[in-house]
C-alpha cells in the first residue's frame, strides 16, 4: 500500500480562513540555546479549523457530536475524485454538476466525495484563495445525503456557507477542508481508500489531521 499525502503544510504565518486567529508558530526552545542539555519545541497558536482538518457536527449543529463522539473508523473509507478543476471564482458546485460528474450507475453510499477544484494549489493571502473560491451549493449538499455519501471533502479551507454546513452535518455527512490534490491522482484508475485521521481532541468541534489516499499496490 503507497500513501499519498492529500495535506496542506502549516507554518508559521501559513495562509488560513480570515475569519480565524493568524497562525503563529514559534520556537521556545531550541538547541541553539547552548544549555548543558537542550531540546527543540515549537509553540502553536492557531485556531482548531485551520490547515487540512476536519469538521464534527458540533461545528454547525447545536448539541451535535463532538470529535471524539465521532467513532474513528468513520473518517476512513473509499472515495471518488470529482475532478473540478476550472471551475469559476465564487462557483457553486450544484446537484447537477455532481450528476454531471458522478453518474447515477457509480455508487457513493458510504463514500467520501472528494471535490477537486484547483484551488489547492492556489494557496496563498491573496483576494482569489482567501475570499472568491468555488464553495459545494446547498442543493449539492442534498444531493450527496440522497446519495448517501458518508463524507465530502475539498481543497479549501471552507466547503461552503453556514447552511451548506447545517445541511451536511446534520445528517451528517462529515467534512474534511484544505486538502491538497497531486497531480498524479487525476490519472489513477481502481479504488481509492481516504483517511482523514483528526487529533483526539475532547468536545472539540474539529481538529487538525493527515489525509491522505491509501493505494494497493496491484503489481
Amino acid at each position: 500500500m503507497r500513501l499519498i499525502d492529500l495535506s496542506q503544510p502549516l507554518y508559521d504565518g501559513s495562509p488560513n480562513c480570515p475569519a480565524h486567529p493568524p497562525v503563529r508558530i514559534s520556537v521556545m526552545e531550541s538547541h541553539a540555546s547552548g544549555a548543558a542539555e537542550t531540546w527543540h519545541i515549537e509553540d502553536l497558536h492557531f485556531a482548531s479549523h485551520t490547515g487540512s482538518h476536519v469538521d464534527a457536527p458540533l461545528h454547525k449543529i447545536p448539541g451535535g457530536a463532538s470529535l471524539d463522539q465521532v467513532p474513528l473508523e468513520r473518517w476512513q473509507g473509499p472515495a471518488h475524485i470529482v475532478d473540478m478543476r476550472g471551475i469559476l471564482p465564487r462557483q457553486g458546485i450544484t446537484a447537477a454538476m455532481l450528476e454531471a460528474k458522478v453518474p447515477a450507475s457509480t455508487s457513493i453510499r458510504d463514500v467520501f466525495l472528494l471535490l477537486a477544484t484547483g484551488w489547492g494549489q492556489k494557496r496563498a493571502k491573496t483576494q482569489e484563495w482567501l475570499h472568491d473560491a468555488p464553495v459545494l451549493a446547498a442543493d449539492g449538499a442534498r444531493w450527496l445525503i440522497a446519495r448517501g455519501a458518508r463524507g465530502v471533502g475539498i481543497d479549501h479551507y471552507s466547503i461552503g456557507d453556514g447552511t451548506t454546513h447545517a445541511i451536511l452535518l446534520s445528517h451528517p455527512v462529515l467534512i474534511v477542508e484544505e486538502l491538497h490534490f497531486p497531480e498524479e491522482v487525476f490519472a489513477m484508475k481502481g479504488p481509492l481508500e481516504f483517511w482523514a485521521l483528526p487529533l483526539n481532541m475532547r468536545a472539540h468541534s474539529g481538529a487538525p489531521c493527515r489525509p491522505v489516499l491509501a493505494v494497493r499496490d496491484v503489481r
